[in-house]
């Protein structure tokens, strides 16, 4: 079980920093989500920091959660990969079960991709399968919604998918709904239209979508165990 610090966030004056207020000293915290993030991290935010003990570091803390209409948003954006994965391996996405083959960040070409699935029959490798994971945190009326900001990265992970579709592969891209208020999904038209456009191309040339939610608390993360509706319309 992780040690959390509550707190209260102030400010961020970057990307990678929140300035927080712990027990009444104003400290900094990295924050492992390179989304904007505006619509929860406000003012008098209640957060959660993790704590750590290595010196190499530049910050004490890390920011992993921030309570949101009165839920746990989970704000640490990698661990999406290592939920993900665990749930493909321990059988609990239905449309990716069957695999005996289960690896991260399998390398194609100049590009890495999250999750890399295949079936190994007679020594050799069929049925190969790569699967692009995102987590989403932005939720408006129990809409999910991505990305929060332009990104450029999340449109050429599209395109990889589509060019090894094309190549015979399948390929899926999972969105991980990690604000446990989202209920379905659609891409986020208003902020990076050029990221919608390149979904839908995505999906019209076979790209499947899955859409996932998590359930959090400050004792675990854990998948609900059912695909959600998702719509690709503006």
């Amino acid at each position: 079980m992780n040690s959390y610090v509550e707190g209260i966030f102030k400010n961020r004056p970057n990307r990678f920093i929140a300035e927080v207020e712990v027990d009444g000293i104003l400290v900094e915290a990295h924050v492992p989500n390179t989304g904007r993030c505006k619509e929860l991290l406000v003012p008098n935010a209640k957060v959660y920091l993790l704590p750590s003990d290595n010196p190499k570091r530049k910050t004490k803390f890390s920011l992993h959660f921030v309570l949101n209409n009165g839920v746990l948003v989970s704000l640490f954006s990698q661990q999406a990969n290592e939920i993900v994965f665990n749930s493909i391996k321990g059988g609990k996405i239905k449309e990716l079960q069957g695999y005996d083959v289960l690896q991260r960040e399998k390398t194609v070409d100049n590009s890495r991709i999250d999750i890399y699935l295949g079936k190994n029959i007679d020594e050799e490798l069929v049925e190969e399968c790569y699967v692009e994971v995102k987590g989403v945190t932005l939720i408006k009326d129990g809409l999910a919604q991505f990305p929060d900001a332009p990104t450029e990265r999340g449109r050429k992970h599209l395109n990889e998918l589509i060019n090894l579709k094309e190549r015979g592969y399948r390929a899926v891209v999972f969105f991980l709904i990690q604000h446990p208020n989202g209920n379905k999904f659609r891409p986020n038209w208003e902020n990076d239209p050029k990221f919608a456009e390149v979904l839908n191309e995505a999906y019209n040339k076979g790209v499947e979508i899955l859409v996932y939610k998590c359930e959090n608390s400050l004792d675990e993360i854990k998948i609900l165990e059912k695909s959600l509706n998702f719509s690709l319309n503006q």
